[in-house]
């Protein structure tokens, strides 16, 4: 085997413990310690799947999950960081969007084609490193042919005076000159060719298909010497690229490591399943079914297997119960955890806690405009409280409240932070209480405003 034939290795949680998966969570979520641990173990669980003998491996299956709970607790967070923690492939995906056009069951398939376009661009990410330098140096190559084309005589001279330039080049000297030269440039009538032709999903993989058959057209464009070094550099970075190699290591990365949340799924649970729109709501469950068992499905890349792709469903259920779910359904989705609501604990904890908590955002938000902002634990528990009784006044949404506040309460810092600079502004109580308290006394208003 030949480097250029190696496999891509991607990072994976071989050497995390779901203890260890759960501290790392911890970094970033507050709380939810149930889902954070039925995440750790599935994720384990994939390390030990692999391990097993082949004829065992066969009949083990992922044990998908189940989140319930209200909005902004947490459910897709710990899902997207979790396939962060391991650069698995990952993709969300509203359950709900099924139904907006009826029973169309050949469009939940599109859920594992992205998925796949996401382990492609991780692959692509990875590979693109290795072959980087040679494509810099192409790069320079075609910029020095563009900058000074090669004489018909002097061939020594030339050869000087193009080392010269390219020490120059490479110093970023040229940077500001102007260069004119001939670059790729895509199929765009090809493409409103087919934008119509067939249904959405079918028309890109058929239009995209085509694309890659048709010769590669160019034209001259002039830019900055800084511009045409990134473009040219992209350019040769495709080139360079085995895109064969990629597509075959981005399915197995998907197959194997793929983690697909679906959102919303109680919005596609009716009470009634008999007659009505709620015909269309069961299609769309029936159609999840055969994804989530385990099933084939074409791409552009080759046959992607979702039999070991790990599903987590998450939905409010407030107007459903999981039960209502059809039973094939509710089978493959063994393991369920409910998030607990967010209280003002909550609240404070997640303003300050998390490494990039949402203080510490807004602190080096108006450190670009060279504003200190300083709070005030009086005024932190001050919001805390206005979030949580601004649910409980309005809509509840969860952890997504503070942001609504917090934006209510430094809209004048924004505002004139750039005349601000040097400036030092204290957030305490008294702010909080004139900014944002005083909302929750109108009804009407919070509902507008918070």
């Amino acid at each position: 085997m030949t480097p250029d034939d190696s496999p891509v290795v991607l990072p994976s949680a071989d050497t995390l413990t779901p203890a260890q998966i759960v501290a790392r969570l911890d970094r970033h979520i507050v709380g939810q310690d149930r889902a954070k641990r039925a995440v750790a173990v599935a994720l384990r669980n994939r390390w030990r799947h692999a391990q097993l003998p082949d004829d065992v491996r066969r009949d083990v299956v992922p044990k998908n999950i189940l989140m319930i709970g209200s909005t902004g607790v947490g459910k897709t967070e710990i899902a997207r960081r979790v396939a962060q923690l391991v650069s698995a492939p990952f993709v969300k995906v509203e359950a709900s969007r099924f139904t907006e056009v009826g029973y169309v069951g050949r469009n939940v398939e599109s859920m594992v084609r992205d998925l796949v376009k996401s382990a492609v661009a991780q692959v692509q990410l990875r590979e693109s490193a290795t072959v980087r330098d040679r494509a810099r140096e192409v790069a320079e190559d075609r910029i020095l042919d563009a900058l000074l084309p090669a004489p018909s005589v002097d061939a020594e001279g030339h050869t000087r005076r193009r080392d010269r330039l390219r020490a120059k080049l490479r110093n970023g000297e040229l940077d500001a000159q102007e260069i004119r030269l001939d670059v790729e440039i895509g199929s765009q009538p090809l493409m409103n060719v087919f934008s119509s032709v067939g249904g959405e999903e079918l028309g890109g993989e058929f239009r995209e298909a085509l694309e890659r058959m048709m010769p590669r057209r160019t034209q001259k464009r002039t830019t900055t010497v800084k511009r045409a070094r990134s473009i040219v550099e992209s350019e040769e970075i495709a080139k360079l690229l085995d895109k064969d190699k990629v597509g075959a290591e981005a399915i197995r990365l998907a197959e194997t490591q793929g983690i697909v949340f679906i959102d919303e799924i109680d919005k596609v649970v009716g009470a009634d399943a008999v007659s009505g729109p709620d015909v269309s709501r069961e299609g769309v469950q029936r159609d999840l079914l055969p994804i989530v068992e385990g099933t084939s499905v074409v791409t552009r890349w080759g046959v992607v297997r979702t039999n070991d792709v790990l599903f987590v469903a998450a939905g409010a259920f407030s107007n459903a119960s999981p039960a209502d779910l059809v039973p094939e359904l509710q089978g493959r989705f063994p393991i369920r955890v409910k998030l607990d609501d967010l209280g003002v604990e909550e609240f404070l904890r997640i303003l300050v806690e998390p490494e990039n908590s949402l203080v510490k955002q807004y602190q080096a938000l108006m450190r670009t405009e060279g504003v200190e902002l300083e709070f005030e634990p009086q005024a932190l528990e001050r919001i805390a409280d206005v979030a949580f009784r601004a649910n409980q006044t309005a809509t509840n949404i969860g952890a997504r409240r503070l942001h609504t506040v917090m934006e209510k309460l430094l809209e004048d810092v924004s505002f004139k932070a750039p005349e601000m600079g040097g400036k030092k502004v204290v957030i305490d109580w008294i702010m909080v209480e004139s900014r944002v308290e005083s909302l929750l006394a109108d009804e009407d208003q919070a509902k507008t405003e918070l």
